[in-house]
């Protein structure tokens, strides 16, 4: 770290001389390899950064000049040039975020990484600060990591494109080489030449003066024109972005320092938006992670650095579970079709695309078109499999609600990630998924306890023809088998009392192994609890209600918001039924919940054996438990 430990701010950074920024990358990419070995991260997005990340704290002044990464876990760069070096807690409790985050650093902005909300971020940010007359301030917004597939991103650029004056830099990190690097004196040259006011003005002043001369005049302008348009195709292919009225700087060497500083000097002058079309290599200076054909260590766990091995061969993941039997179901049912936003090898669909790859579509960062193309692949007579992570529906509700669930649509949604997921920080805990499902007419919601039932619900989720279903399971190893003593019409009885129970305690999905052990702790104080998983969660079913309707008080335990969750839900079954008996409910409370291991996650927010029964323990003294008994 000779370089890298003298750096504290971007102010260091711009002191670095010119000829010392190989080194400099170096070091970086020596660290992040050696860092992330230890603790786990996105490895591959940021060895590819880490170039682009230098000039841009060369040529820009962070915090003043604001920087939108998009996505965010594409900032470790960032974060080691703002002074932050000790990346030993990496994503655990105590230690720096994954991604960007405005409680670590003035220099962060935008924390959320759902992606292709950058652009939005940016115009934002660089409206307010033209109000507020700082026309000094720029904003840049670095999009990549497929960011542009998401119709958001379009959104905003179809507004920002009207808006000839506003001082926006939009960088597009183009790690996939979609398009060819353009080199060459004279594609630099027009490069130069566009981003300058007197190309403007010469097309200005050519447009006005052509089309006053008779006859000819306006032929003569749009041959002009077409020439010039053509020339500029050919040598940098900017395509849609000029077409839109952006002007368009690239292809830039993303790896060449002195390329990547003229570019971003030259969108800075300009005064009004840019597009600075970079191109990177994800996992640069690495091989393991360069080489590596799945994803080039977009997110790795701990691995020994010498070897690219991992140090840990995961087990069985509830993925796995969903992943074959998806395969098993691709081979009875030719209807069955397999949907993804960008995420197939995560949610568990690349061995379904490998077995039927005509039955699988991957659209990209687009949720909400993932959700309405599902629908129509429905009414076509296809069963489509929506398989996204559970904070990535908050991102289609309405095409779920108004698209499938308003037309009856047979669609199986599988979120994967569902709960507490713990080091991926806030944006990414799923604690959302049952609470908005609740609300959508005609919804059927299983959350499976195991891996067992991850394939018999699926199973059981594709039968359905006329609503939306939702699967949901979370991140991690899967959960050992729970056997039921019995099955109750659709309900799974873990645990039944010998007597008429004082307590029928739900346990929601995962939770249903914490219901079992506040069970066992109960009954040790003398209270009788009858245990039951429901399976399908939402709408509550009758065979629920048969159950609790014996017991004087009954407690849900979910590892979703607690908040219009699935206790709520059931609350709301028991009054609409005539049952009056106090529910008590258990789950993530309304709050944003940081980044840490997902056990200390629960332990925070109180979603532990010990924990829930002490709190029901408190509340099930045995006067109120024979007050509110059904005979009594």
């Amino acid at each position: 770290m000779g370089l890298l430990k003298t750096i504290s701010s971007p102010a260091d950074v711009k002191a670095i001389p010119a000829d010392q920024l190989d080194d400099l990358a170096q070091e970086i990419r020596d660290f992040l390899v050696d860092s992330v070995s230890r603790t786990g991260g996105h490895l591959g997005p940021n060895l590819g950064v880490v170039e682009l990340t230098v000039a841009l704290h060369r040529v820009f002044d962070s915090p003043r000049d604001t920087l939108v990464f998009d996505t965010g876990h594409q900032s470790y760069v960032h974060k080691l040039l703002t002074g932050r070096h000790d990346f030993s807690k990496l994503k655990k409790q105590g230690g720096l975020s994954g991604y960007p985050s405005r409680a670590e650093s003035d220099h962060d902005v935008v924390e959320n990484s759902h992606a292709s909300t950058s652009l939005s971020w940016a115009e934002g940010i660089a409206k307010a600060r033209r109000l507020a007359g700082e026309a000094d301030r720029h904003t840049v917004a670095v999009i990549g990591d497929g960011a542009l597939t998401g119709g958001m991103a379009w959104e905003a650029l179809n507004n920002i494109a009207v808006d000839k004056d506003l001082p926006l830099v939009i960088v597009v990190n183009d790690n996939e080489r979609s398009y060819a690097p353009t080199i060459g004196g004279l594609a630099d040259h027009l490069a130069a030449m566009r981003a300058t006011r007197t190309y403007e003005r010469m097309l200005d002043w050519g447009k006005s003066t052509l089309h006053r001369t008779p006859v000819v005049g306006s032929a003569m302008y749009e041959t002009l024109h077409g020439v010039k348009k053509g020339v500029k195709d050919i040598l940098a292919p900017q395509g849609m972005f000029e077409d839109l009225g952006i002007k368009y700087l690239g292809p830039v060497d993303g790896h060449d320092h002195e390329a990547l500083e003229a570019a971003l000097r030259r969108a800075k002058a300009f005064g009004g938006p840019v597009i600075v079309h970079v191109l990177t290599q994800k996992g640069r200076g690495y091989q393991p992670a360069f080489e590596d054909q799945n994803d080039q260590w977009h997110g790795i766990g701990k691995f020994n650095p010498e070897t690219g091995l991992p140090f840990e061969v995961s087990g069985r993941i509830w993925t796995d579970e969903f992943s074959d039997e998806m395969v098993r179901l691709g081979a009875e049912r030719e209807d069955i079709v397999a949907i993804t936003a960008a995420m197939l090898i995560p949610v568990g669909l690349d061995g379904f695309a490998k077995a039927y790859p005509n039955r699988v579509f991957d659209v990209g960062i687009a949720e909400q078109h993932a959700v309405t193309m599902a629908s129509g692949l429905a009414y076509g007579g296809m069963h489509p499999v929506v398989a996204v992570y559970a904070t990535f529906l908050n991102r289609a509700f309405d095409q779920l609600l108004m698209d499938c669930a308003l037309h009856r649509q047979g669609i199986t949604f599988v979120l994967d990630r569902a709960g507490v997921t713990g080091s991926d920080g806030p944006s990414h805990n799923g604690m959302w998924d049952m609470t908005i499902s609740s609300i959508v007419p005609g919804l059927h919601l299983a959350a499976p306890r195991d891996g067992e039932q991850v394939k018999q619900q699926l199973r059981e989720a594709v039968e359905v023809d006329d609503a939306p279903t939702v699967i949901r399971f979370p991140k991690g190893d899967v959960a050992e088998p729970l056997t039921a003593v019995r099955r109750a019409g659709s309900v799974d009885v873990l645990r039944e009392s010998s007597d008429a129970p004082d307590l029928v305690l739900i346990g929601v999905g995962v939770m249903a192994a914490t219901a079992l052990g506040v069970a066992e702790k109960l009954e040790a104080q003398g209270i009788s609890v009858t245990v039951i998983d429901p399976r399908w969660v939402l709408p509550v079913s009758e065979d629920v209600l048969a159950i609790t309707g014996v017991a004087p008080q009954v407690a849900v335990i979910e590892d979703n918001l607690v908040s219009g969750g699935v206790g709520a839900a059931v609350t709301a079954a028991l009054r609409a039924d005539g049952q009056q008996q106090p529910v008590h409910c258990f789950g993530i409370p309304k709050e944003f919940l940081e980044h840490a291991s997902r056990g200390q996650v629960l332990e925070q927010i109180g979603l532990t054996p010990d924990v829930v029964s002490s709190a029901l323990i408190e509340r099930l003294r045995p006067s109120s438990i024979d007050r509110l008994r059904p005979h009594a």
